[in-house]
C-alpha cells in the first residue's frame, strides 16, 4: 500500500497543485494589492519651447505644480516606494484646450498595476512674452553697531532686465536689492536679494521671470556714516533787553546734537557754532524763545543723525533789577472752574518764568509753590486759549510783567483719572 501511494505519479501531481494553491493563498493574506497615496508630488513639464518659440509663455496655476499621487500595487512594493521615486510629467505636446496639460505618472524600477495623479491635469495660463528694463533700489534689513548709521548704498548693477508673462511684467511697481546690515561697523559690498513689488506694496513671486543678472547676481556697495554727539555754541552778542531791564540767562536746547558722517569729516569737529545774525533780537522786556535751524551751519559732507531734529530753542530770560525770576512748571499750576466736561493741557509749553519785584529780603524767603493759579470760569467750550495767571505776591511785591499761559480744552475722556 505504501509503495503503490509513493509510485503514484497523479498523487504526486495533485499535491503539488494543492501546495501551490495554498502558497498563493498564503501569499495573497499576507501581501495583498492595495493603495498608497504620496503628496506634495512635484510635475516636471517638457517641451516648454511649444509655447516659449512663440514669444509667448506660460503660468502654472491653482497650485497645480504639485500633485498627490495615488500608487496601486502589492504591499511590499509600496513599502518600499518613496516619493523622491515617483516621476510626474506633463508634456506641453498634449495641451487641451489652451489651459490643460495631462499628467503622466511613473515609477520607474518599481512593479506595480497603475499609479495616477490628482489633479490628472496641469493647469496652465497662457500670455504673452514681455520684457522690460527696471532700476533698482538699495535696502536695507537689519541694525548696523551701536554708533553707525548706514550712509549711501549703490546696487550693482544698478537696472536689471526683466523677462516673462507680459502680466507679471506689468505688474512691477519697484525693484529693490535688500541686503543684511545687522552688525555692520565699516564700508562693505553685500550680496543682495532681488525683491519685486507691485502698486500695493505686495511682493511679486519671480518664478517665471528671467532676468540678466547672470550667476554673479546683484550686490549693495555700503558706505557707513559715524555718529557723533556735538555740543551747540550760541554766539549771542547781538541779544539785547531794553532800558531798565538785563538779560539774565541765554539757554539752547537741546544743549547737543547728534551728527553723522565719514571719519574724516567728523574728526575736526567739536562745536556747532549758530551766528549772532541768527539770535539777533533787541529791546526785550521778558523771556523770549527763539527757533534756529541749525542744519545750515554744519559743515560739508556732515548731516544730522535724524533729519527731523533741525531745530533748537534758545530761551532768553530777561529780569529787571530788583527783580527776581521763579520758574513754575504747568504741572504745578492750580486750576480753577474747569467744567466738568471739559479736559486740560498746556500743549507745547513746559515751564513759566514769573518775575517779581521787592525787597531782596522777602523775595529770599519768598516760596511759590502752591501760590500759581489760573480761573476757567469763563472758558466752558473746547478750543485752545491764552489765560492770565494769577500769582499770590507777599506784602511789598509786584509781578514785573503780566503773565499768561496758553492751554488746550478738550471735552473729557470719560476713561481719563481725574484732573486729566
Amino acid at each position: 500500500m505504501k509503495k503503490r501511494l509513493m509510485d503514484n505519479l497523479g498523487l504526486k501531481i495533485l499535491a503539488f497543485l494543492i501546495a501551490a494553491f495554498m502558497w498563493l493563498i498564503v501569499v495573497n493574506i499576507d501581501n495583498p494589492v492595495t493603495d498608497k497615496t504620496f503628496s506634495g508630488i512635484p510635475v516636471t513639464v517638457m517641451n516648454e519651447e511649444i509655447v516659449t518659440d512663440n514669444n509667448r509663455t506660460y503660468q502654472i496655476i491653482d497650485n497645480t505644480q504639485e500633485v498627490s499621487v495615488t500608487v496601486t500595487a502589492k504591499r511590499s512594493v509600496l513599502n518600499n516606494i518613496k516619493a523622491d521615486d515617483i516621476r510626474a510629467v506633463a508634456d506641453m505636446k498634449e495641451l487641451t484646450l489652451g489651459t490643460q496639460v495631462p499628467i503622466e505618472v511613473t515609477i520607474p524600477g518599481y512593479k506595480y498595476e497603475k499609479a495616477y495623479s490628482t489633479p490628472r491635469n496641469l493647469q496652465v495660463q497662457i500670455d504673452d512674452e514681455a520684457k522690460n528694463n527696471f532700476p533698482i533700489t538699495p535696502t536695507t534689513t537689519g541694525t548696523v553697531r551701536e554708533g553707525y548709521m548706514v550712509g549711501e548704498m549703490t546696487a550693482n548693477p544698478e537696472k536689471v532686465t526683466l523677462r516673462g508673462p507680459k502680466k507679471v511684467i506689468n505688474s512691477i511697481n519697484k525693484v529693490v536689492a535688500e541686503v543684511d546690515v545687522s552688525g555692520l561697523s565699516e564700508n562693505s559690498t553685500l550680496e543682495a536679494k532681488l525683491v519685486l513689488y507691485d502698486a500695493n506694496n505686495n511682493v511679486i513671486d519671480q518664478t517665471l521671470l528671467a532676468n540678466n543678472l547672470g550667476k554673479d547676481g546683484v550686490s549693495v556697495e555700503v558706505t557707513l556714516y559715524q555718529i557723533k554727539s556735538i555740543p551747540v555754541k550760541l554766539d549771542t552778542s547781538q541779544v539785547t533787553a531794553a532800558e531798565g531791564y538785563k538779560v539774565s540767562g541765554i539757554t539752547v536746547e537741546p544743549q547737543e546734537v547728534r551728527v553723522s558722517g565719514e571719519k574724516k569729516d567728523l574728526a575736526g569737529l567739536t562745536e556747532i557754532d549758530v551766528p549772532a545774525e541768527a539770535l539777533k533780537v533787541s529791546e526785550l522786556t521778558q523771556r523770549t524763545e527763539k527757533t534756529v535751524d541749525i542744519s545750515s551751519y554744519l559743515p560739508e559732507g556732515v548731516t544730522l543723525a535724524d533729519e527731523n531734529a533741525s531745530n533748537v530753542v534758545v530761551s532768553i530770560s530777561i529780569e529787571q533789577p530788583g527783580a527776581r525770576i521763579f520758574e513754575v512748571s504747568t504741572s504745578s499750576i492750580m486750576v480753577n472752574n474747569l467744567a466738568d466736561e471739559l479736559q486740560i493741557s498746556y500743549d507745547s509749553t513746559v515751564d513759566l518764568e514769573i518775575q517779581i519785584k521787592g525787597p531782596s529780603a522777602v523775595l529770599d524767603v519768598f516760596s511759590i509753590a502752591k501760590k500759581v493759579s489760573i480761573d476757567l470760569k469763563d472758558y466752558t467750550t473746547p478750543g485752545t486759549y491764552r489765560v492770565p495767571v494769577t500769582v499770590e505776591l507777599p506784602d511789598g511785591c509786584s509781578l514785573v510783567n503780566e503773565v499768561s499761559v496758553e492751554v488746550v480744552l478738550e471735552e473729557a475722556d470719560s476713561n481719563a483719572p481725574a484732573g486729566e
